[in-house]
Order: C-alpha cells, then sequence, then structure tokens
C-alpha cells in the first residue's frame, strides 16, 4: 500500500502520481510508521501535562501556593505571558498566504452553529445563555497552548501556521462576539437584574426605539472597553500587523526586540498549562457540574464540534490534511477565556470551568484518537 507520513510540512505537489516519487511498503511497515507518529505526537505533548501536574500538586500535595499566590501566577501569565506568547506566534504567519480555505470553513463552521443555536433559542427551549455556553463548549478553543504544538507534532509546521491563523481569528473576531452577546444578556437579565433592554425598546413608538438603540450602543461601548484593556488583543493586532509589514517589504525584526519578546513567549505554554494545574488544584471537585452536564459538555467539545468542522470543512470542499486538520482543531480542549468571561457574567460558569479541566485532560487521547482514525481514512 502506499503511505504518506502527516508529520510533514504539507506540499500539494508531491502527491501527484509518479513511480519514482512514490515509495510502496507493506502493511506491516505502514502501521510500524503510522505508531511512530503517534510516538511523536504524544512526545509532544506530554511535557504540558507534566507541567499541568506540578501545578495541580504544588497545590494540592506540596501547599507550595496560597488561593492568593495563584491569582499572582494567573495574572501573570494572562497579562504577560500567554500576550508575548500570542505575539510571537501571530508576528510569524505569513498574512499573504493565508489559508484562506481552512478559515473560511471555520468561519462558515461557526456560523452553521449559531444559526442551529440562534433557531433552538428563537423556536425551542434554549435561554440565550445557553445558547452561548454550549456555542463556546463546541467552537471555542485552546489554539495556542495546546493546538499549535500537537498539530504541528501531527502535520508539520503548516498546519501549526493555519492553527495559528485561527487563533488570530478567534482573539479578534469571535470572542468579541461572545463578549457583546454576554453583555446583552447582562442587560436583558431573565430574572429581572439590572437594566431591561426589551422594555425599553418595546411598544414600536420611536421613543422606545430610540431607547433600544441606546441601550445596544452601550454593550458595544463596554465590550469595546473591555478590549481595549486587553493585552491579547493587542499582542494579536500587533502581531498580524508586524507580520504584514516583514512580509510586504522584507524587515527583519531587530534583535533586541526579538529577544525580549522570546525571553517570555518561551514561558508560554508551560506557565501556562502551569497556571492551569493551580487553578484545576483550587476547585472543590474537578466536575463542578453535574454528571448530565458534563457529559453533555464532552459531547459537544469532542463529538458535535468536530462534526460541525467536518460539515463545514466539505462544503467547502477540503480534503486530505486539510480536512483533517479542520476537524481536529475544532476538537481541541476548551479555551480558558471561555471560562473566564462566563464567571465574569455569571452564564454557567461551573459547566464551561469543568470544559477547560475536564476537557484537557481528555484531549490528548481523544486528540489521538482522532488522529489515528483520520490517518486511516
Amino acid at each position: 500500500m502506499l503511505y504518506k507520513s502527516p508529520a510533514r510540512d504539507h506540499d500539494d505537489n508531491a502527491l501527484i502520481a509518479g513511480g519514482e516519487t512514490q515509495s510502496t511498503v507493506s502493511e506491516e511497515e505502514a502501521i510500524m510508521i503510522r505508531w511512530g507518529d503517534v510516538y511523536k505526537v504524544v512526545e509532544a505533548m506530554a511535557p504540558l501535562y507534566v507541567a499541568l501536574g506540578l501545578g495541580y500538586a504544588s497545590v494540592r500535595r506540596w501547599r507550595f501556593f496560597t488561593a492568593d499566590q495563584c491569582d499572582a501566577v494567573h495574572r501573570l501569565v494572562v497579562y504577560f505571558v500567554v500576550p508575548f506568547f500570542s505575539f510571537r506566534f501571530t508576528a510569524g504567519i505569513d498574512p499573504f498566504a493565508l489559508r484562506v480555505s481552512v478559515l473560511a470553513a471555520d468561519a462558515l463552521t461557526k456560523l452553521l452553529m449559531a444559526a442551529l443555536l440562534a433557531a433552538w433559542h428563537r423556536w425551542g427551549s434554549c435561554s440565550a445563555g445557553w445558547v452561548l455556553t454550549v456555542f463556546s463548549l463546541a467552537q471555542l478553543t485552546n489554539t495556542l497552548v495546546v493546538g499549535a504544538p500537537m498539530l504541528e507534532a501531527m502535520y508539520g509546521r503548516w498546519a501549526q501556521d493555519v492553527v495559528v491563523q485561527i487563533s488570530v481569528a478567534q482573539g479578534v473576531v469571535y470572542f468579541p462576539a461572545v463578549l457583546f452577546m454576554l453583555e446583552m444578556i447582562k442587560a436583558r437579565p431573565g430574572g429581572g437584574e439590572g437594566k431591561n433592554c426589551e422594555a425599553e425598546g418595546g411598544g414600536g413608538s420611536e421613543e422606545g426605539n430610540e431607547d433600544g438603540g441606546r441601550c445596544r450602543w452601550s454593550p458595544v461601548l463596554v465590550v469595546l472597553r473591555k478590549l481595549a484593556v486587553n493585552p491579547n488583543v493587542y499582542a494579536s493586532v500587533l502581531g498580524l500587523a508586524w507580520s504584514f509589514l516583514a512580509k510586504r517589504w522584507n524587515l527583519v525584526m531587530p534583535g533586541i526586540i526579538q529577544g525580549s519578546v522570546l525571553v517570555m513567549a518561551n514561558a508560554g505554554t508551560g506557565m501556562s498549562m502551569f497556571s492551569l494545574g493551580l487553578f484545576t488544584a483550587l476547585q472543590e471537585k474537578v466536575i463542578m457540574c453535574g454528571l448530565k452536564q458534563a457529559t453533555l459538555g464532552m459531547f459537544l467539545k469532542f463529538i458535535a464540534g468536530p462534526a460541525a468542522g467536518a460539515v463545514g470543512a466539505l462544503v467547502l470542499q477540503l480534503r486530505g490534511d486539510l480536512l483533517r486538520v479542520a476537524i481536529i482543531q475544532n476538537a481541541l480542549p476548551q479555551a480558558i477565556s471561555s471560562f473566564v468571561y462566563a464567571r465574569e457574567y455569571g452564564v454557567h460558569p461551573d459547566v464551561l470551568c469543568t470544559g477547560v479541566i475536564f476537557g484537557t485532560v481528555m484531549s490528548l487521547p481523544v486528540l489521538v484518537a482522532y488522529y489515528v482514525v483520520l490517518g486511516l481514512l
């Protein structure tokens, strides 16, 4: 049989049929090669779980950190380490060679999911809060910390570039959209707390429409203010701007600036997972919500999300490794930011907390399983 190792840079021209450019190996050899690639994936991911385990043990077993000290570590990661980490990856992409088909498939996947959930909210019994929770579980993923090393180990540097591009879109488009909807929910609470925009905008009168418009504009301003103080947004925008300038005019980042970025960015993966371990240890239990909701969350994360990703990719006729990457990146563990926002607004934080913790722990065997199965297709 013909076997192509996935763990290499993607080159469509390399797939052109030709007797001298293809190698025929036995079934046994192909299986050995495939399991060798699986080992490379596990080898790339195992250090992340070591960092997570050390963070967890530092609180639960060794008592090195108090809750306040854990919060200080978390702030260090959020406000310094992750922004530099994000800038490093974003600044390295080529904006003139974007994988537009994959980005379009990802956007289509999110639009389809949003449309289905909006219909469920409009004609079913799903609240606006659950719409955002389900969308976050199924579509917002940990693209950089887990996705970048995972997909590079699976398919090569080009796959890492793809997931970084998706990360930029997630940071500057999808998370702000989620923030806006959370602000709208806050402004229209089901329990009657706070300002009720629907009441202000009701009746169809000119005055009511003006009040409703002011109420909608108010959440927009709140979201813009939150984004203005979010260092990760700055990192994505500045990184993207530099990548445009560097590729357009062949600029090289000065050594002092590059070294300053790297000295913080190199700690990104380890410190992020260590911080997640600290956070996990501070929780009373791993499954914060009920077993039923936890099971639903894992179904959305590891089955519904990848299935939706497959639909979006197939609609745009993605094939081969591009299709595999589109599916696997939707099975990445939950984005930590989605839980942070849920906790801030009080919209099912227990469900998303479980999604972050339990999903991250489960992600390695699940993603390896996806990788093996998709490689057989």
